[in-house]
């Protein structure tokens, strides 16, 4: 053990920068919230609320029931079910997600090859039961209506989600030595 380690440990001087540090930030104001009189607004790009994206050109959800997002969904809350229509195609009979398990991580936006599931700005919500937290595909689609319809889901995507054209371009040789996409 050295001096200044024995010093250290007799006078505590760790001890006593902790309480400085403290004592410097006893006296400033609290930044608290008054939650239900003073709302933050939700930033954009936040994940919050579920959501069945709805084809603005036709009106139809965009889920062809490929199950990608379940699969990739760590949880296991969304649920799936589908039969066969009269062209063989899939229909999507039953879409389900239990919110209360629900993580929010948005890896089923991201695995989602149509862009069908997103997850809303609306982070209030609340109810009594668990069955309220039982979204089906009827109340995934309303969500997508009240939160996310018109421009405001065409810019969600486009800003924060999928991969773009660009992001994949080749890289050039700089004089440098240095790489650069085009």
């Amino acid at each position: 053990m050295t001096v200044n380690e024995a010093i250290k440990k007799v006078l505590f001087i760790e001890i006593i920068k902790g309480l400085a540090l403290t004592l410097k930030h006893f006296f400033t104001p609290a930044v608290t919230r008054q939650y239900p009189l003073e709302k933050r607004e939700p930033f954009p790009g936040s994940r919050g609320l579920n959501a069945l994206v709805r084809d603005p050109q036709t009106g139809k959800e965009k889920c062809v029931g490929c199950g990608l997002c379940a699969a990739m969904c760590p949880s296991q809350c969304i649920h799936i079910y589908t039969s066969e229509g009269d062209d063989h195609k899939k229909i999507v009979d039953r879409y389900e997600i239990e919110v209360l398990r629900c993580v929010f991580c948005g890896l089923c936006v991201e695995a989602c090859p149509f862009g069908a599931v997103a997850l809303t700005e609306h982070y209030e919500y609340s109810g009594f039961t668990r069955e309220e937290f039982y979204y089906t595909k009827e109340r995934l689609l309303d969500n997508w209506d009240r939160y996310m319809a018109g421009d405001k889901g065409r810019i969600y995507f486009e800003k924060f989600w999928g991969p773009k054209a660009s992001d994949f371009g080749m890289p050039v040789k700089v004089p440098s030595g240095q790489e650069t996409k085009q």
